[in-house]
């Protein structure tokens, strides 16, 4: 396999293993959050579920072994109600734009063109979530937020 190729691939496992996080995220978000919110975290439970699907087959028509989902999550804070919820969902979201900002980067043709709405589309949901923006969805230099805590770890 080319360097290139390798780079993909390595996105995109980075990719599917925030997709597996986000779903395991959103699972402690669905138990918490309240009902004026339920079906924003649902929606965003499934857009997860379904990225996470295709980026399993895009790994393995890149040639690897899909990385699995881990057993559990170590969560960035305690969830005990729902405005923790509604943080951990936007907290979600920003570690999800990260690695798509990084895929991205990495990929060509239609994987980046994928990412690149993947991107967007977690960058929507952050704002949704949060209430407001920042400068460079994505991009965690720019934004100040680190995005390895942004994304519950194994």
């Amino acid at each position: 396999m080319s360097e290139a190729k390798d780079r993909e691939l390595d996105a995109l496992q980075a990719a599917l293993a925030a997709e597996h996080a986000a779903v395991y995220g959103y699972g402690v978000v669905g138990g918490r959050i309240g009902e004026d919110r339920r079906a924003e975290a649902r929606q965003a439970y499934d857009a997860h579920r379904a990225r996470r699907d295709v980026l399993a087959r895009a790994v393995t028509d890149a040639g690897g072994r899909p990385v699995a989902a881990a057993a559990g999550y170590a969560l960035p804070f305690a969830v005990p109600d729902a405005p923790a919820a509604v943080r951990l969902a936007a907290e979600l979201e920003d570690g999800v734009a990260g690695v798509y900002s990084d895929l991205v980067r990495a990929a060509g043709g239609g994987v980046r063109a994928t990412a690149a709405q993947a991107l967007r589309e977690a960058a929507v949901r952050a704002v949704r979530w949060r209430g407001g923006s920042v400068a460079f969805p994505g991009l965690a230099e720019r934004a100040g937020t680190p995005s390895a805590s942004a994304t519950p770890t194994a």
